[in-house]
């Protein structure tokens, strides 16, 4: 307290204590359009069952924890003046204690009203002040409330806490959390945000009294951009008012990224509110950036700015690339003397998320680390604007960096690889400029492959024509980083079944890169044998088989005759050599592929396991279903360990496995399980994985095996419309299902239906695959069977 301080109050100094009830300090003035909310009625039960409530920000069942503009000050207004007008009081002192100053001073002047103490010692004073609060044998009780609003730090209130009493409560306010907060009695009580409802009904009110009137849809739509904080939408709110823009018009400007959150806050701020909302958590900030280890909150949050708000990683906010940003960006102090920037350790990094989370700017929950970091959208967005364009391009790519380290060096599970792959869109959404350029960040290509692999083949088609389109605006047509989307695009085409798509694409390549990055470029060579490979799921085998002989010469020439891609090459080259009808072949080339790769990979390596696969693929086709079920059922059991039971490889060779147990003599059972799975890949699996129609067939044939070609037709009518409509009535796939459906028709009785729907089958076949195929000879060698059937069971040919 200064000396002109003392002095007024001094001359204010009463000759008497002051009668009850009694006020010392001002309460803040009712909000405009103030909202009854829940936390109102909550906040009574609390305070009123005694004791001291802390108002904090946020609840724990929230992401959107800890900043300020919660409206923790009015709801503490306006229980005091609830609690005051109803005559519940004797005593109740408001104070604005962001400062152990303020606390002191407000005390101080509590204690000269109240109790006559002496301004020559203001601590004096207020220790007189809280002695006087404390109940007393035989004296009038006295009930009181004691508010301490906008508690800047825990330490300011040490030994300055109003004692404990049954007449007595103590009401704080504060964007900490700190655990000195709790104890002693103090009972932590957390304040959100508006629900939509309260939200809509604030911003209709708040406009009400300006004449204004909104659809409750679109203020709906602009409570979602503002996150429901309530200081943002009483801002929105007098912005409307203020300007006389429309509620549409207002989204629009808060979308444009060039424009700051501060440039939306009106000129004139409503309800006597201080700071505009990005300068509120711009303090905080500030307070957190004080914190232990000094300087590393600001640094952090400014990378948790650029990820998704919903859900950060620990291991993206502790991996090298962020330790190299915290050590190299911390907020430098008056103390810094080092010439060298001090090393940040794994462990400062944790507790720089700590110290945001105390001042509810993230909330951090390290019990769930793939989700450990949370953050308000506009807090991001607010940390984003004081960037310069250095800045942010610079962070982003390492916040890129970051999600490369976690995708690399910590051990996957479902859960943090959707995480990543969520916070590469967001990444993406507010930085895509910096991750195109100078070149792609590799974070790109990997998140789309990691969308694949995990199965969401939509998700993932759809993914790489986006950054097709961004490699053509960013680097050019002609940029070898743009060539890249172009073939994964055509990679997943293929997995996908639309072999349409996915060959043309090739096709359109290949001379591309021919041009661009020379014959025997590693990126060429792969082209070419994806083009092969899809050919050959094309029902061109013979082709196929010819394109991977040369592509095996030129990947040994180039790369080494045991590389890794150029014994793929050789693995493939069985594998069609066996769809072309050389099992014995096949086998033979795909165990010496399996030897070499067990010495070199490992048995759990997924082209091991892949090799194995069809191994026993071709040992079964090769009239061996016994020995195939054995090597199934061994290998269902590493990829369950390997891979997960419920990821598709595994779900793959449990597929296969049921088909071949039912070949090898117990189709009932393997009926029965495939319809198990069935069931659990409709789930888990994206419905334009082809595993679900071949899973069908191969349900078709084991219920026709048991002796039901009835459900065998029934399944494969069914299965039919999947592949006419996804991959066309001329894929590989779709012929192979018209096939089993004639002969199963054929099976149940009909075969004069069977034989005309295998002479139009035999037609397209001739079209498509040509005279050769395999599948093609086989259709012709059913027609013939089905031929005969019909005419022996003809009238006059002693069939009964």
């Amino acid at each position: 307290m200064n000396a002109e301080q003392l002095t007024i109050l001094q001359q204010r100094m009463p000759r008497e204590p002051a009668a009850w009830p009694h006020q010392v300090g001002v309460i803040p003035p009712r909000a405009q359009s103030f909202q009854h909310r829940a936390e109102v009625d909550r906040l009574r039960l609390v305070v009123e069952d005694g004791g001291t409530a802390v108002l904090r920000q946020g609840s724990a069942d929230r992401v959107l924890a800890g900043m300020g503009g919660v409206g923790k000050t009015q709801l503490a207004a306006d229980y005091a003046r609830t609690a005051w007008a109803d005559d519940n009081l004797d005593v109740l002192v408001w104070v604005t204690a962001s400062t152990r100053s303020a606390v002191v001073t407000a005390y101080a002047q509590a204690g000269v009203e109240l109790c006559q103490a002496s301004l020559e010692d203001p601590e004096q004073a207020a220790w007189t002040f809280l002695a006087w609060l404390t109940p007393k044998a035989g004296a009038k009780p006295c009930r009181w409330l004691i508010v301490l609003d906008d508690v800047s730090d825990p330490d300011d209130l040490r030994g300055l806490w109003p004692p404990a009493s049954p007449c007595g409560r103590t009401l704080v306010t504060t964007r900490r959390r700190d655990a000195a907060l709790a104890g002693d009695g103090r009972r932590l009580f957390e304040v959100g945000l508006f629900t939509e409802a309260e939200a809509v009904s604030y911003l209709t009110a708040s406009l009400a009294t300006h004449g204004r009137s909104e659809p409750a849809h679109h203020l709906a739509a602009l409570a979602g951009d503002l996150g429901y904080v309530p200081l943002a939408l009483s801002q929105a709110a007098a912005y409307l008012s203020d300007s006389g823009e429309s509620v549409a018009d207002y989204r629009g400007l808060f979308a444009d990224r060039t424009i700051t959150l501060a440039d939306t806050a009106p000129a004139r701020l409503p309800d006597d509110q201080v700071f505009p909302l990005a300068t509120t958590w711009s303090l905080s900030v500030d307070r957190a950036d004080a914190l232990p280890p000094i300087g590393l909150a600001r640094p952090m949050l400014q990378l948790c700015a650029l990820l998704d708000a919903n859900g950060i990683p620990q291991a993206v906010l502790t991996s090298e690339p962020t330790i190299a940003h915290l050590t190299a960006r911390r907020t430098p102090t008056g103390q810094d003397r080092a010439p060298e920037p001090v090393p940040v350790s794994t462990r400062e990094a944790v507790r720089a998320l700590r110290a945001l989370h105390r001042l509810h700017l993230v909330n951090h929950a390290p019990g769930t680390p793939h989700l450990a970091v949370r953050v308000h959208q506009l807090i991001q967005r607010a940390t984003r604007d004081k960037l310069t364009p250095e800045q942010h391009a610079s962070y982003a790519r390492t916040a890129a960096d970051a999600l490369m380290a976690a995708w690399t060096e910590v051990e996957q599970t479902t859960a943090l690889t959707q995480t990543l792959q969520t916070n590469v869109t967001a990444l993406y959404d507010v930085a895509e400029r910096a991750l195109w350029l100078p070149d792609a960040h590799p974070v790109l290509f990997h998140a789309g492959t990691s969308l694949g692999e995990s199965g969401q083949l939509t998700t993932a088609l759809a993914y790489w024509q986006h950054m097709i389109a961004g490699a053509a605006r960013y680097l050019g047509p002609d940029h070898p980083n743009a060539l890249i989307p172009r073939q994964r695009l055509a990679h997943w085409q293929g997995l996908a079944g639309d072999l349409t798509a996915a060959i043309p694409a090739l096709e359109r390549l290949l001379p591309d890169q021919h041009r661009i990055l020379g014959p025997d470029h590693p990126d060429t060579l792969m082209t070419r044998y994806e083009l092969a490979r899809w050919r050959g799921a094309a029902g061109d085998f013979v082709g196929t088989i010819t394109a991977f002989e040369e592509l095996l010469d030129d990947r040994a020439r180039v790369l080494g005759p045991e590389h890794l891609d150029t014994m793929d090459t050789r693995h493939d080259l069985a594998y069609w050599r066996g769809r072309g009808g050389d099992l014995a072949r096949a086998v033979t080339e795909l165990r010496e592929v399996l030897r070499h790769w067990l010495q070199t990979l490992g048995p759990d390596s997924p082209y091991t396991l892949t090799a194995r696969h069809n191994i026993a693929f071709f040992t079964g086709e090769a009239g061996d279903p016994a020995a195939a079920v054995t090597m199934f059922e061994e290998l269902l059991e590493d990829c369950s360990r390997v891979f997960g039971p419920g990821h598709r490889e595994t779900l793959d060779v449990a597929t296969s496995f049921a088909f071949w147990h039912g070949m090898a003599g117990d189709p009932a059972t393997a009926a029965n399980e495939l319809e198990q799975l069935i069931s659990h890949m409709l789930r888990v699996l994206d419905p334009a994985d082809p595993l679900l129609p071949f899973a069908r067939r191969y349900l078709a044939g084991c219920q026709g095996a048991k002796g039901a070609p009835d459900a065998a037709v029934t399944t494969l009518e069914e299965s039919l419309r999947d592949p006419l409509r996804r991959y066309g009535p001329d894929h590989l796939h779709t012929l192979g299902t018209r096939r089993d459906l004639a002969h199963w028709r054929g099976k149940a009785g009909d075969a004069a239906t069977a034989a005309n729907e295998l002479e139009l089958l035999i037609s397209d076949m001739l079209r498509v695959l040509g005279p050769d195929h395999p599948d093609t000879l086989q259709a012709q060698e059913d027609l013939i069977h089905w031929r005969e059937e019909t005419e022996r069971a003809a009238p006059g040919n002693g069939s009964s």
